[in-house]
């Protein structure tokens, strides 16, 4: 549904912007040009003018309630609003994707998790100690470049 709302907003955001082109500009580079005969005679200055001013109200109010409607259906399907709805989420159980975790680190832990229950605990072998580095017997002073 949202895909349809927004193919229709870009139709009438599109036909907006070639309604506001248009019309007659007083002085500015509308391509409607400054005289009455522009299509062969199609229309007057003033018929269409008012053509084309009610075309151009029509398509911003579209634009408006599809403007609206898109707002809507996006703030429906957020998140929570604030950072202490959202607390608590450790004792509750949240709904999974079908891998069974939500995001790399929950997948992260669970194997760990795994990992740990199916080998039995040994302790960590102590890591090698790095030899100290050689302290040269005079100090020596930063070189500039």
């Amino acid at each position: 549904m949202q895909t349809v709302l927004i193919v229709v907003h870009l139709i009438i955001v599109l036909s907006l912007i070639g309604v506001v082109l248009l019309q007659r500009s007083e002085g500015g580079l509308g391509l409607g040009g400054g005289g009455s005969g522009g299509v062969s005679g199609f229309m007057t200055g003033r018929g269409q003018a008012n053509a084309l001013t009610r075309a151009t109200a029509i398509l911003a109010a579209l634009f408006f309630v599809t403007s609206m409607t898109l707002a809507v259906m996006s703030h429906r399907s957020a998140g929570p609003r604030s950072i202490l709805e959202g607390a608590g989420g450790a004792n509750q159980s949240a709904p999974k994707q079908p891998g069974g975790a939500d995001n790399l680190l929950d997948s992260l832990r669970q194997q760990q998790n795994q990992q740990g229950q199916a080998a039995p605990q040994t302790p960590a072998p102590a890591a090698p100690q790095a030899p100290a580095p050689a302290q040269p017997a005079e100090p020596q002073a930063p070189q500039s470049r």
